[in-house]
């Protein structure tokens, strides 16, 4: 196991070419008068494109990328990439930070310095955070995965070599979407090591052991009976990427438009906006996190998790629970997630706080909101 200082590279060729396959880009009809009812709509693609192709610059967020620092950690061959970034003040607490789907490490930096220097940002400086951002295995400049199995239990593993190479024998996680997947096969695999969890979603192969005849409440039925429906009506993308992502990868690895169009439904659908992206988004931020797929060329490998969750889902065992003290912090735009008593049978739930506006790309729709939860959950558990 190593780790070392990581560079990310420019290349004006790459960004050449992006910009040339955005020219020439085909684009489909639309039904009129019906915008976004069959998808993303074709203005704001046109739009969207347009600015991307020569207004964007990926140099400079290259430079924004670089204010943090950057490793690469290697184990049995398999690199990570991650951001390290140490608190300021008298006691950080190590805090391992996990991205989820279609995002990527560009979701947290807005809330880094929220948790490294609370001090600076109206906090308390006793509440600072040694912060560790990992892009998953298949994400940005992390390897991709040649071997079947790279699954969120898998990745547990390698959080937990990774965070004991830099020398945190316990600390504590947080995550959403593939992230709460992490974060909770941390507290199940390590928990001698996990200080605390904290999650904005739950995920949604969850299910808690239950005996024999016992029984859901009726409040927690209609909850998966809401999370069902959600997925028939909006889960298109996750039956596609966790049953044939090969399939869908060679369209968006080979079209910028087509790539962007899957990945910005996701956060105009996921998110507090009312239909308005950049009402929750800088435009930059988003084309960003896009940018960093394309450049990487790692659409496909980012589907493949799912395929590998599905193979290996958080359906506990009677063994399976996670004892470590757990927070969920619910934004009301969230994709449905279970009810609290439905997530109590499988996690030592101390907190369960309802925000007031946000959704399912917290930390960098809400980060000011998500950090204030998280120092607030993990404050007494420091000592």
């Amino acid at each position: 196991m190593s780790i070392e200082p990581f560079e990310i590279e420019f290349s004006q060729t790459s960004i050449d070419h992006l910009r040339n396959r955005l020219a020439q880009t085909r684009w489909p009809d639309e039904i009129t008068g019906a915008p976004g009812h069959y998808g993303v709509d074709l203005t704001f693609m046109r739009e969207i494109c347009d600015y991307w192709r020569n207004h964007f610059d990926w140099a400079s967020q290259l430079k924004r990328f670089s204010a943090f620092d950057h490793f690469r950690y290697v184990s049995e061959g398999f690199g990570v990439h991650f951001i390290h970034e140490r608190g300021k003040g008298p006691a950080p607490l190590p805090l391992v930070l996990t991205h989820g789907w279609p995002g990527s490490f560009i979701e947290m930096l807005h809330i880094i310095p929220l948790l490294t220097d609370p001090g600076a940002h109206g906090g308390d400086a006793n509440d600072s955070f040694d912060v560790v951002v990992p892009s998953l295995p298949g994400f940005g400049y992390s390897d991709r995965p040649t071997d079947p199995g790279m699954n969120v239990f898998r990745v547990a593993d390698l959080w937990a070599g990774l965070m004991g190479e830099l020398g945190y024998l316990r600390f504590a996680a947080q995550g959403g979407d593939i992230g709460a997947g992490v974060s909770t096969a941390l507290a199940l695999r390590h928990a001698n090591r996990i200080i605390g969890v904290h999650l904005n979603y739950i995920p949604g192969s969850y299910r808690p052991y239950m005996e024999e005849g016992q029984r859901l409440t009726e409040t927690e039925d209609e909850s998966l009976r809401r999370m069902a429906t959600w997925f028939e009506t909006s889960g298109a993308y996750a039956h596609i990427q966790r049953t044939r992502p090969q399939t869908g990868a060679y369209a968006l690895n080979d079209s910028p438009a087509g790539l962007a169009a899957w990945i910005l439904e996701k956060f105009r659908e996921w998110s507090d906006c009312d239909g308005d992206l950049f009402r929750s988004f800088d435009r930059d931020d988003l084309l960003a996190n896009v940018t960093l797929y394309w450049m990487t060329e790692t659409i496909h490998s980012s589907f493949r998790i799912y395929f590998e969750n599905r193979k290996m889902p958080l359906q506990f065992k009677r063994e399976d629970f996670v004892h470590v003290p757990c927070a969920v912090a619910h934004f009301p735009k969230e994709i449905p997630i279970p009810a609290r008593e439905f997530v109590e049978r499988g996690y030592n739930l101390v907190r369960w706080n309802e925000m007031p506006r946000g959704g399912h790309f917290a930390a960098m729709e809400e980060p000011d909101l998500l950090a204030d939860d998280i120092r607030s959950f993990f404050r007494p558990l420091r000592h």
